[in-house]
């Protein structure tokens, strides 16, 4: 992996893992770097068919089971490093590896809320996992968490890039909504623009709703240090849901972006600062 490649620093994952020990922050970066790596297989046009996409995922894997054979290839020295310090699990990193060929094959327009649910679990709950073992969450909180933390923050991402993702002719919001709310295409660029369309993203938006609610008590009775980087990536992304809410889903989209005042109040609020 290229030791160069980082979130940019005004992101929110950048900003929520200052806050946490050295050792922490550069076992979460090595994390970040290897699920760009495998993000960018879908995405980067430098892979120019699925049978080259699907070559460099199965690359990846090979390299993830060398890791954890006690073989660690050198681009993944850091994040061996990170794998013995804080006993991350090899199915996660092969769940991401799962989620992003879901992209890689068939670019996943209107899936089902299964299979949907299937894909936050493995390209953010499974990220999820691996983070908050580093945290220092026990299982059962540090899974609950994952699982519901998770999928709340993709399904959020999904609703800031419907017009991003169609462009590139994907369509993530679930069938299910889209036939409920009448819409008359499942063709991304038609769909997205579909003025039935923003009834289909309010579905998707009650349900990641309901996710970051059910993160609160876990993190409430989860030490406070282990969870102030969760609660301050939970405190962007919700106030970017509630943003595109109150403004609706209909064209012209602006593309939401953290407030700035809901993640300050999340530091001074849970003692990070």
């Amino acid at each position: 992996m290229n030791d160069h490649v980082a979130p940019a620093p005004r992101s929110s994952f950048a900003m929520a893992m200052r806050v946490l020990p050295k050792e922490q922050r550069e076992a979460m970066f090595s994390v970040y770097r290897f699920c760009r790596a495998v993000d960018d297989i879908a995405d980067e046009p430098q892979y120019s068919s699925p049978a080259e996409r699907m070559s460099e995922l199965q690359r990846w894997r090979v390299n993830v089971d060398a890791l954890f054979a006690g073989r660690c290839p050198l681009e993944l020295a850091d994040l061996g490093e990170a794998v013995r310090r804080y006993g991350l699990r090899r199915e996660d990193f092969n769940a991401v590896i799962d989620g992003v060929t879901m992209d890689a094959a068939d670019g996943m327009r209107a899936p089902d809320w299964a299979t949907l649910d299937l894909y936050c679990d493995r390209v953010a709950s499974a990220v999820g996992r691996l983070s908050v073992r580093i945290f220092g969450l026990g299982p059962d909180s540090g899974e609950a968490l994952a699982f519901h933390l998770g999928r709340a923050l993709q399904l959020t991402n999904i609703l800031r890039d419907v017009d991003e993702d169609a462009a590139m002719g994907r369509l993530y919001l679930p069938h299910e909504a889209l036939e409920a709310a009448h819409v008359a295409s499942e063709e991304p660029l038609a769909a997205a623009a579909d003025p039935n369309l923003p009834s289909a993203c309010m579905e998707v938006a009650e349900r990641a709703r309901r996710h970051f609610e059910e993160t609160e008590p876990i993190m409430a009775h989860a030490p406070r240090l282990a969870v102030r980087a969760p609660r301050l990536m939970a405190a962007a992304y919700r106030s970017m849901l509630d943003s595109m809410v109150a403004h609706g889903f209909a064209p012209p989209r602006r593309r939401a972006k953290p407030s700035r005042l809901r993640v300050l109040g999340a530091l001074i609020c849970y003692g990070v600062i």
